[in-house]
């Protein structure tokens, strides 16, 4: 009993060591874990923007789903430009039709005008005529053989003489008269048909313009509604993208303010990083870049296509279901550009940039965008319809970042 008690005893004091040790031991590794760097906010920001880019990674198959969208998205904005075109084109035809018979109209009221002053002439001349008529058959028509016979002397000769030419002559210019008159008349009738068949033509033209243009119009808001449609449908797929990165987002925004206050660098998910010497391009005129000689040749390419269309004028739609256009708008501008340097198959508007290539900016290309508006950089400096009539080189840009999404090309 006795080596059992002590047995016991000391079984006893060796579980109240060990649990003493242990205690020790777990509170000496939470100092050395006190001990131990805080995650600074800029390692976080970097964190937070890895795991924001794993949603997105993950959300490959929405993305694919929005991609086809912006393909139909694009046809449909250029079928819509095509035929808001299509009816403007038709409005000044009918304007010049409209003109024209304005005029005809005009011309056909002055000949009616006209043809009454030649009838009221006409009757004069004819009453005048009608008298001479019945003058010659009262007294017979003057002879100048008689007039000579019967004269006395050379000089009652002479003076009888004259006096018939002038009755002759008198009587020749009022029956020329009558016939001028007559002819006018006939003129004047054979005018206002023709103007009245050219109005009766016009008047066809211009209603069957009036018709193509409510034809238009019909169909350029049919396509318009289902535009929207579309672009509705899509928006609901962003959000549903967007919601998966929301928290993500929101928390790297709290995170960027910190840093920021800090004094650490917080733009860098929106700024492009500074070039080195030698790599910026240069700005000829607004119409005119000159790429860097050190870019890659898919940058001078991108340079290329926008010198290509920099003298355009904007036009909305322009550059969508075709990347040939008479002008561009801001989206248009910034997909022929990334087109010319191999970038992009078709053309995107303004939201499908959202999700174009990487996220955040590049090197060399950096493409801002959100619902609204399109604009790129390209080493440096600003391919923007901000600023000018068109697509227009600039620098200093003429926008900010703020407010847009960053997106590059991969590995520029």
């Amino acid at each position: 009993m006795l080596f059992s008690s002590s047995t016991s005893t000391v079984r006893r004091r060796a579980l109240i060591f060990a649990a003493l040790l242990l205690a020790g031991l777990c509170a000496l590794a939470g100092s050395w874990a006190g001990s131990a760097p805080a995650e600074t906010p800029q390692e976080t920001l970097e964190a937070t923007r890895d795991k924001l880019e794993g949603v997105r990674e993950q959300s490959s198959a929405l993305a694919e789903t929005i991609a086809e969208q912006n393909q139909a998205i694009d046809a449909k904005l250029g079928e819509v430009s095509r035929l808001r075109s299509e009816q403007e084109s038709i409005e000044a035809e009918l304007a010049e039709k409209q003109a024209q018979l304005d005029r005809a109209t005009a011309a056909l009221e002055a000949e009616e005008e006209h043809l009454d002053r030649v009838r009221v002439k006409l009757k004069q001349a004819l009453g005048v005529l009608s008298g001479r008529v019945v003058a010659i058959y009262e007294a017979g028509s003057p002879d100048l053989l008689n007039a000579i016979l019967e004269s006395e002397d050379f000089s009652q000769m002479a003076a009888q003489t004259e006096y018939v030419r002038q009755i002759q002559d008198y009587d020749d210019a009022v029956v020329n008269r009558v016939k001028t008159l007559r002819d006018e008349v006939r003129s004047a009738v054979d005018k206002l048909d023709a103007q009245r068949a050219e109005i009766e033509e016009v008047r066809d033209t211009v209603a069957a313009k009036e018709r193509e243009v409510s034809a238009a119009r019909k169909e350029a808001k049919a396509g318009w509604l289902e535009l929207k449609t579309a672009q509705a449908e899509r928006q609901g797929a962003l959000e549903d993208l967007e919601s998966r990165e929301g928290a993500l987002s929101s928390n790297l925004a709290s995170i960027s303010e910190q840093v920021a206050a800090e004094g650490g660098d917080a733009t860098s998910g929106s700024m492009p990083a500074p070039l080195n010497p030698g790599q910026e391009a240069q700005v000829l005129s607004e119409s005119e870049a000159s790429a860097p000689a050190s870019a890659p040749q898919a940058v001078q390419e991108v340079v290329a296509a926008g010198n290509a269309i920099a003298t355009t004028p904007y036009i909305w739609g322009g550059g969508h279901g075709s990347f040939e256009s008479e002008g561009y708008d801001c989206s248009g501008a910034v997909s022929y550009a990334l087109h010319g340097g191999g970038f992009l198959e078709s053309p995107l508007d303004s939201t499908g940039l959202e999700t174009w290539g990487e996220p955040g900016p590049g090197q060399w290309i950096t493409v801002y965008a959100n619902s609204g508006h399109a604009w790129m950089v390209v080493a440096g400096i600003a391919f923007d319809t901000v600023g000018g009539p068109g697509p227009r080189w600039h620098n200093p840009w003429v926008d900010s970042p703020e407010g847009f999404v960053a997106r590059h090309p991969a590995g520029y």
